[in-house]
Formats: structure tokens, C-alpha cells, sequence
């Protein structure tokens, strides 16, 4: 079985709680040095820190100790009377030493012109030029992305990939015992990796991937940056039919909230979907009426040149 690493190449834990422990350890860590420092640089006791912000002394000792798991409405509280961002404090960049985070300072404040210069000078590369001929089909399950993705690669003779195929090639499992053995940390890790992989592999092709790969920025980022992405949406009932229709009863089974759990599901994840260059809509539709309606989405839209 493959290594499951970090986009820096770090090796995973043996499991998801130790990880996610150190994880959270790290950031109460760094919370903790950084209202240290910043109360330092200003020269702020902590009595006055405590006054300004309503934290008690003892409580902001404990946090600087790396010892207190601060809430976030306390936290803000701190920011604010230190002067600070929230995220500042929070973040992997150290505010005072990165300059990733003094560009991104620069850039806020910039004029729109300017703005736009930067974005050409950091991607030189036009958006069309970097997605190449890259398709990707996003949405929830049941929309028609397996389906439909299969047809459109075989109309313009490109490779059609399922994700998930390449995650359990690099795992060597199936991904519903990645779940269970590595967790979901493990598995969106799995999930980036397999991105990357792709990417690397084809200049055109057509991938189909899990409706949740929306809630992780830095993967929907990569997939948005390299593909024309394509959200195939339905409503919510038609998505519950068609995956009762491939013999899957689970949704249902003894739960009689599913319905209402996938209309949340499906409401929480509108603005991440809408982020796709395109939609179709595939409710009442037949797969092929689909098809036809896709093709010309694609062709109209120049994805393959």
C-alpha cells in the first residue's frame, strides 16, 4: 500500500485521531506564541490585555503557556484588543516573517489595475492554456457524473477517470476501508495526491469526482485552476431516485430524515458548486437529452479548442 503524505511530501500519522490530536496541539501551540509575541511587540501587560479583551490573567497565562483551548468568540476578543486579524494568530504563516501574507496585505489595499497586473505577472499563463483540455464533472452523487462522463469522453475520444479509481489504485484498498483505516483526513490527502496525479498525466481528458471534494479549498482550488469544471446538478429528490435505481438502498434505510439531510447537504454546498465555470442542469432529463445539452455546453464554451 502506498504512503499517505502531505502536499509537502510529510508522512501521515498511523491513524486519523493521533493526527488530528497533533494537529490541534500545534495550533493551540502556535495560538498560544502568538498573542505572546504580539502583547511583547506592543508592550502590553497581561492585566491590560486581560481588561481590553475580558479574558481573565490566568486564562490568557494558560494560552500563552500553550495550555488553554480557546474559544473562538474569546479569541476574537484578544485580536481585536491586541489590533490584530484574527487569522494572524490562527494561520501557518508567522504575520510578522511572511511574506506571502505582506503580499497578500498589498494586494488587498491595491488598486484594481494594479491587482490585475500582479495575477499576470504570478500566472503568466492564460486560464484557458493551463485547463488545457481537462473536463471535470462536479456535483452530488446521483447527478449524472459517471454516467454522462463516460459518454463525453467517448464522443471526443478522451480518457474517462473516476477519482476515486485513482485513489484506491494508490492505496490499494477500496476507499470505503481508506475511510475506515486512515479516516476523512486521510482520505481528502488521497484525494489531493490523486488530483495532482492526473494533472501531471493528461493534457485532455474527462474526471469525475466526489461530491465533497468541494469542502476542501485546497483541492477544489487545483481542480478549478486546471479544469473546466462542469457542475451537474439535479434536484434533490431526482438525486436520491437515481442512486435508489443503481441498487443502492442505503440513503434510505432506516432513516426516514434522509431527504431533508440531503436538501442540507445540498444547500450548504450551492455556493461551492456555483463556483464551477459551468452548470447543467440534468433534472427530468433523459441521458441523452443530457448528453446533447452537455456537448454543446462544451462546444459553445471552446473546453476542447
Amino acid at each position: 500500500m502506498t504512503e499517505i503524505t502531505n502536499f509537502r511530501g510529510e508522512t501521515a500519522s498511523n491513524g486519523p485521531a493521533d493526527s488530528t490530536e497533533a494537529q490541534v496541539s500545534a495550533l493551540i501551540a502556535r495560538v498560544g506564541d502568538r498573542v505572546r509575541a504580539a502583547r511583547q511587540r506592543k508592550g502590553i501587560p497581561r492585566r491590560v490585555l486581560s481588561e481590553a479583551s475580558g479574558v481573565s490573567p490566568r486564562y490568557l497565562a494558560q494560552l500563552e503557556a500553550g495550555e488553554g483551548n480557546i474559544s473562538i468568540g474569546l479569541l476574537l476578543r484578544v485580536a481585536i484588543a491586541l489590533d490584530h486579524r484574527i487569522e494572524w494568530l490562527v494561520g501557518q504563516d508567522d504575520p510578522w516573517t511572511s511574506d506571502a501574507l505582506r503580499v497578500a496585505d498589498l494586494y488587498r489595499v491595491a488598486k484594481s489595475d494594479v491587482q490585475q497586473a500582479v495575477l499576470r505577472a504570478l500566472s503568466p499563463e492564460p486560464a484557458e492554456a493551463i485547463r488545457a483540455q481537462r473536463i471535470c464533472l462536479v456535483g452530488l452523487r446521483g447527478a449524472g457524473k459517471s454516467t454522462l462522463g463516460v459518454r463525453l469522453g467517448a464522443e471526443y475520444g478522451l480518457p474517462f477517470v473516476e477519482l476515486n479509481d485513482e485513489i484506491e489504485e494508490q492505496a490499494g484498498m477500496p476507499v470505503g476501508e481508506v475511510m475506515a483505516l486512515y479516516g476523512q483526513e486521510g482520505y481528502r490527502k488521497l484525494e489531493a495526491q490523486a488530483v495532482s496525479r492526473v494533472v501531471a498525466k493528461h493534457e485532455a481528458m474527462v474526471l469525475a469526482v466526489a461530491g465533497g471534494i468541494v469542502a476542501e479549498p485546497e483541492t477544489y482550488n487545483m481542480l478549478l485552476t486546471h479544469f473546466h469544471t462542469i457542475w451537474l446538478r439535479a434536484d434533490p429528490e431526482e438525486h436520491m431516485e437515481r442512486v435508489r435505481a443503481q441498487g443502492d438502498e442505503r440513503p434510505m434505510a432506516g432513516n426516514p430524515e434522509a431527504m431533508e439531510q440531503l436538501k442540507s447537504i445540498l444547500a450548504s454546498r450551492e455556493i461551492l458548486y456555483g463556483k464551477a465555470l459551468a452548470q447543467l442542469d440534468t433534472s427530468g432529463q433523459s441521458v441523452e437529452t443530457s448528453l446533447t445539452q452537455l456537448k454543446a455546453l462544451v462546444n459553445d464554451r471552446g473546453y476542447l479548442g
